[in-house]
């Protein structure tokens, strides 16, 4: 996931507007790392299944 992507979702969110430009950074940052961490994982167990 880029970090617009992650932006666009994150906006969503009305929390995301009461963070301080260096805490949204960070918020950003992990939810990418978490993001494609979870998505490995996935991407692991379905080609396990094949």
């Amino acid at each position: 996931m880029t970090q617009q992507e992650a932006i666009r979702v994150l906006m969503l969110s009305p929390i995301y507007f009461k963070l301080t430009p260096s805490d949204r950074r960070e918020l950003i940052q992990e939810y990418c790392a978490l993001f494609n961490q979870v998505s490995k994982q996935y991407e692991h167990e379905y080609n396990k299944k094949k």
